[in-house]
């Protein structure tokens, strides 16, 4: 164990001298301690960290380094702070490699409690969760985002529908006669499913910038405003009366993939900067995908 042992990346120089934009590793394990409504909650994180390597003559840089500075990010809160202060020791860690900026990606899903629309019910929602954090030289970033899944009903298909309960309820009162309102009622009752719209589970995948001030990283409001948006949140735990709610939510609320992309910028443009949204919606209709994307 006293022996001195061969470190090649500090006595060889590099075959090729050429400089290097980023060094390091990805999906490392580790744990992280995130704030959910003034409540701790430890997760699961995979984390990618690296390094520039502007020295062309250096050989490589110091995994175990990055490594080891990570254990910073378990230790309490993950917060903006917190994560600059992790980059700056990786860049001090490795002066020798002339290193001037670092990079983090941390990936996990965070759980949050949602209750049912009417019943005393809830459940357990994982969000994935991606945070993309760089120092370069003297500049600090931070980018958050977060996937939501929502449920959409087509506009196009709802008209469709609606025409055509509105041809068969003509067609069977054709002769003019008085009619009360328990014969639409049971009318309405045997009849107005007849033609249902499609709709189908959606996904809004969703990320802002945050910066160094910022005393947590807002994954709890920046979720509730996703769902505030498009109103139509997929449930958890449910009855008969959640599930008579949501259609009637999902029938207030048609919107195409540009409706959901244009709702969700409104409603995060005036507490979120620089929102980037990418909407889904997975078509029950076509075996392929609708999109949209605002920036």
């Amino acid at each position: 164990m006293n022996a001195v042992l061969p470190d090649v990346s500090l006595t060889d120089d590099a075959p090729v001298l050429t400089p290097l934009q980023w060094v390091g590793m990805q999906g490392i394990d580790l744990p992280v301690t995130l704030m959910v409504r003034e409540h701790c909650r430890e997760t699961h994180a995979r984390v990618d960290a690296q390094v520039d390597l502007p020295a062309a003559h250096i050989k490589g840089i110091h995994m175990s380094r990055l490594y080891l500075l990570l254990d910073q990010l378990a230790e309490g809160e993950l917060t903006p702070h917190r994560l600059q202060q992790v980059l700056l020791a990786m860049i001090e860690s490795h002066r020798d490699c002339c290193s001037r900026s670092a990079r983090l990606g941390l990936s996990f899903e965070l759980l949050m409690r949602r209750p049912a629309l009417v019943s005393a019910l809830s459940g357990w929602r994982s969000y994935p969760v991606r945070l993309e954090v760089m120092q370069r030289d003297k500049h600090f970033s931070l980018r958050v985002e977060v996937t939501v899944e929502y449920s959409s009903t087509c506009p196009c298909s709802a008209a469709l529908a609606r025409q055509l309960v509105e041809h068969r309820f003509l067609e069977a009162f054709a002769d003019d006669q008085p009619i009360d309102r328990t014969q639409v009622a049971h009318w309405l009752r045997q009849n107005a499913t007849l033609a249902t719209p499609h709709s189908q589970r959606s996904e809004a995948r969703v990320s802002v910038e945050l910066d160094l001030e910022s005393p947590s990283l807002r994954l709890s409001e920046l979720i509730d405003g996703i769902e505030k948006a498009v109103a139509t949140p997929v449930q958890t735990a449910v009855k008969r009366a959640d599930e008579q709610a949501f259609a009637a939510l999902n029938g207030a609320n048609l919107m195409f993939v540009e409706d959901a992309a244009r709702r969700i910028r409104q409603a995060l443009q005036p507490a979120f900067n620089q929102p980037r949204i990418q909407v889904k919606h997975l078509e029950s209709l076509h075996p392929h995908d609708a999109v949209a994307v605002a920036e």
